[in-house]
């Protein structure tokens, strides 16, 4: 791809309309400076003294952070969150990001999935995570089927953040199967997956896992040597497209236009990976929405991760503006 081609396909972002469903989750980080430290009298522990507090949407958020921060005109974000303050902040975080939230439902009986992430020396320490350990109510599932069922017509893609490996969130196995129907449903519309580990689940959509998902899915080890395999594999089994984010070994992709492997704009020693997936994720539904290639979304989705992996200790976001300085650093 070349950097006229890359900035006429950035120019068309802003008159997109993007749904993201699925996972938001809270990024909180607390930041703490050693040198304050004190001992608990109470417990002989130490106690460590926050002096900042810094909130950002994490996962799906993430995703749809990354797509306003690339110029998209219209972000929708369906999902749900707890009625506690953690769910307050995330919708008002969403909102500071020019994200819709009319379709983020408020339940009751749930928490605010939260990343806890302190923070020393702009280094991330051992997190707590605030998880549902029930699975949503069909009632409230039925909510964001409909909500999005309503928007699809003036849509033109859909983020599926499916980010709970392990605990209960919103994309369901009634939930995939719904989400499948409306892909179905509506042909012109393009979805896209990110799976944490369903990802060979999906049907007649596009797929973005990594390669420990790919790995989980097809049941044998994926890397940068059978990676274009493994995505051609995907699709085999009913993606649309498909794409194997390898890190700093690029992203391989298979779709009807050709397969491949896209390598990744080489990267300082000092990064930061956290968000780069969801980066990668938004700068390739955005490609694929205003018309381009299998290989130019990847293309455009590594560019997008590289540039967030060199902010450290944020949940970083992608900018057109950095997303071409990069390209003009990497793209002959």
């Amino acid at each position: 791809m070349t950097r006229e081609h890359l900035a006429e396909l950035l120019q068309r972002f802003p008159s997109l309309s993007i749904a993201v469903v699925g996972d938001f989750f809270l990024d909180k980080y607390l930041e703490i400076d050693p040198s304050l430290s004190e001992r608990s009298l109470e417990t002989g522990l130490e106690a460590y003294q926050v002096v900042k507090v810094r909130k950002s949407p994490g996962a799906a958020g993430t995703v749809a952070s990354n797509l306003k921060a690339l110029g998209v005109g219209a972000v929708h974000a369906m999902g749900f969150v707890g009625c506690d303050g953690e769910g307050f902040d995330l919708v008002r975080t969403l909102r500071n990001h020019g994200i819709e939230t009319g379709s983020v439902i408020k339940s009751q009986g749930m928490l605010t999935p939260t990343y806890m992430k302190p923070m020393a020396a702009g280094r991330e320490m051992e997190r707590l995570d605030i998880q549902n350990r029930k699975p949503p109510s069909l009632k409230l599932q039925r909510k964001v089927i409909g909500a999005l069922a309503k928007e699809a017509p003036r849509l033109s893609g859909v983020m599926v953040s499916d980010q709970c490996a392990h605990a209960f969130g919103l994309v369901t196995e009634w939930m995939r199967e719904r989400l499948m129907d409306l892909a179905r449903d509506f042909p012109a519309l393009t979805v896209l997956v990110d799976s944490r580990s369903r990802i060979g689940e999906f049907r007649g959509m596009c797929v973005k896992p990594n390669a420990s998902e790919a790995a989980s899915a097809l049941g044998h080890e994926v890397t940068a040597g059978n990676a274009v395999d493994a995505a051609r594999a995907l699709r085999e089994r009913g993606a649309t497209r498909a794409f194997v984010t390898l890190g700093a070994k690029g992203i391989a992709f298979c779709g009807e236009d050709g397969e491949g492997l896209v390598p990744a704009p080489a990267a300082p020693e000092e990064i930061d990976t956290v968000g780069a997936g969801d980066a990668a994720a938004a700068g390739m539904l955005c490609a694929l929405c205003v018309g381009a290639g299998t290989r130019e979304a990847a293309e455009l989705a590594n560019l997008c991760a590289g540039v967030t992996i060199r902010k450290r200790g944020v949940t970083g976001t992608a900018s057109p503006r950095e997303v071409t300085e990069l390209a003009a650093a990497s793209i002959p």
